[in-house]
This record gives structure tokens, C-alpha cells and sequence, in this order.
């Protein structure tokens, strides 16, 4: 797939993200020299896509088992109301969760779809029963219980 020259960016910021993807501590020499440019130029193409909004942040990749929170699961939510005022507030209590790693409002028969970190199938009882059911308007629930990721893409940046 081919990024439409709307977007402003050539094959050497798309080679940009991905790297920065795949290691944000990359210092801009070794960036350069893996992108074929010298420093000064790297180093301002990486301010543009920030400028730009292309990069928004650093992050640090966490072993969330390392943290006690050894299972992933991912929670359909679905509402009793589906009109804006109902999905919004929803969408605002389900921030204040912190086992709650991702959540993306859908569509068919759910509406929100919940990636959740837990300590195991009794930390998903207490994140069920004391943090989730605790929220107003939910008609049902269904969870499905990671076994192993497979793949996870930091970015996915299409080939220019």
C-alpha cells in the first residue's frame, strides 16, 4: 500500500518512524546512518514529524508480567444506550481504570472492545466484579483470554 503524497512524508521518514518504532533510544547518529543521511538532516526530519504530529511521543516497552499483571484479556463491552451522551461516558470512566491498557469503541455487536492486564483469573474476577460492573450502563460483557501474542506491531507505516 502506498501512502498518498498528502501525507507529506518520502521512503526516509517512513524508514524514520519504523526504526524509532522498533528502538526509540536510538541515538540520531546510528538513525542517520541507517537512513543514509548525515546527522543534521536526520535530526530535522525527526523535529518535522514531530511538529507535524507524525511522532507523538517516547515510550518504554514494560513486561507487564514483570508486574504481577500476567494475563491479557480482552473484554466486549456492549450498552444499554448507544447514543453519544451514553458512549462518551463510558469512554470517560473506562480512562480511570488503570488495568485497562487499550480500549476502542466499535462496531457490531459490541460497542467498546477492552484490552486488560490482570494478575491471573482471580485479579480479572476483582477488576470485573470491583472496577468494571462498577461502571453505569453496561447491558453485557464477554471476555476472551489471551494465551500468547503472537505478533505486536509498534506502528504500521506503509511502504512508499
Amino acid at each position: 500500500m502506498k501512502i498518498s503524497s498528502a501525507n507529506k512524508i518520502d521512503a526516509i521518514d517512513a524508514k524514520i518512524l519504523r526504526l524509532l518504532a522498533d528502538n526509540a533510544k536510538i541515538s540520531n547518529a546510528e538513525l542517520a546512518q541507517s537512513v543514509g543521511l548525515t546527522t543534521s538532516p536526520c535530526w530535522q526530519r525527526v523535529r518535522r514529524l514531530e511538529q507535524e504530529g507524525y511522532i507523538t511521543g517516547y515510550h518504554a516497552h514494560i513486561d507487564q508480567s514483570k508486574l504481577g499483571t500476567t494475563e491479557t484479556v480482552f473484554v466486549e463491552v456492549s450498552l444499554e444506550h448507544h447514543d453519544r451522551d451514553a458512549l462518551q461516558a463510558f469512554g470517560e470512566n473506562i480512562k480511570h481504570l488503570d488495568e485497562v491498557l487499550e480500549a476502542f469503541m466499535t462496531s457490531g455487536d459490541y460497542d467498546y472492545l477492552l484490552k486488560v492486564a490482570v494478575a491471573g483469573t482471580r485479579g480479572y474476577e476483582e477488576f470485573l466484579t470491583r472496577r468494571l460492573s462498577r461502571i453505569p450502563g453496561i447491558r453485557q460483557s464477554r471476555s476472551v483470554f489471551s494465551l500468547r501474542c503472537v505478533k505486536e506491531v509498534k506502528v504500521f507505516v506503509p511502504e512508499q
